[in-house]
C-alpha cells in the first residue's frame, strides 16, 4: 500500500486499514486491520494509529501452536532521506526509535504494518499463563499428563559444595 506524500492533504488522511500480509518469520491467520491518521509536517510524514492482526504462534514452553491477538500501537515519524545522508554516521537516541524514512514522493505502508507486527509479538509467546510446558526428560506435556521422572537430581560436580552447606 502507497501514499503519496503530495496527495496527503493539508488536514491529514484517515485510513482504513483490511490487508492481507505475508509474514516470513510468523504465519498470520486473519488480515491486518485498523486506523492510521497520516498528517504531513513538511517535510515530516506522521503516522498514528493502531492495528490489528491474529497470529499462529509456537509455544515456548509445550510446544503447541496457538492463535494470538496482536494489538500495536503505531507512532512513526518519517524524515527525508536527505536528511539521514546530510548527519553521517551517528547513535541513534531513545526519542528517535520511532523514526523512519522515505525517499522521493512515495511512502510504504505495507512494510511499516510487518514491522509493527513483529514488533509486537512476545519474545516467549506462551499458549497460557499457566502452562506447564513439557518434561525435558521424558518429553510429555504437562498440561495433559504427569510424568513420573525425577528432576531433582544434583549435578555431580555440584556435590562438594552440598557436602559444604551440610556442614554450616
Amino acid at each position: 500500500m502507497k501514499i503519496l506524500i503530495s496527495e496527503i492533504p493539508d488536514e491529514g488522511l484517515e485510513l482504513t486499514i483490511d490487508e492481507t500480509l505475508e509474514l516470513d518469520v510468523i504465519k498470520l491467520v486473519s488480515p491486518v486491520k485498523g486506523q492510521l491518521s497520516i498528517r504531513k509536517i513538511m517535510p515530516e510524514v506522521v503516522i498514528q494509529g493502531e492495528i490489528t492482526a491474529s497470529v499462529e504462534l509456537e509455544c515456548s514452553r509445550c510446544l503447541k501452536n496457538y492463535t494470538a491477538e496482536i494489538n500495536a500501537p503505531i507512532i512513526v515519524t518519517y524524515h527525508p532521506t536527505g536528511e539521514l545522508k546530510a548527519e553521517g554516521k551517528r547513535e541513534i537516541k531513545e526519542d528517535e526509535l520511532e523514526t523512519g524514512f522515505y525517499s522521493g514522493n512515495e511512502l510504504e505502508l505495507t512494510e511499516l504494518l510487518k514491522e509493527q507486527i513483529l514488533l509486537n509479538v512476545s519474545m516467549k509467546p506462551l499458549c497460557s499463563e499457566t502452562c506447564k510446558g513439557i518434561c525435558p526428560k521424558c518429553g510429555t506435556d504437562l498440561n495433559v499428563n504427569k510424568c513420573s521422572c525425577n528432576l531433582d537430581k544434583t549435578d555431580s560436580r555440584l556435590e562438594v559444595l552440598k557436602e559444604l552447606l551440610r556442614r554450616e
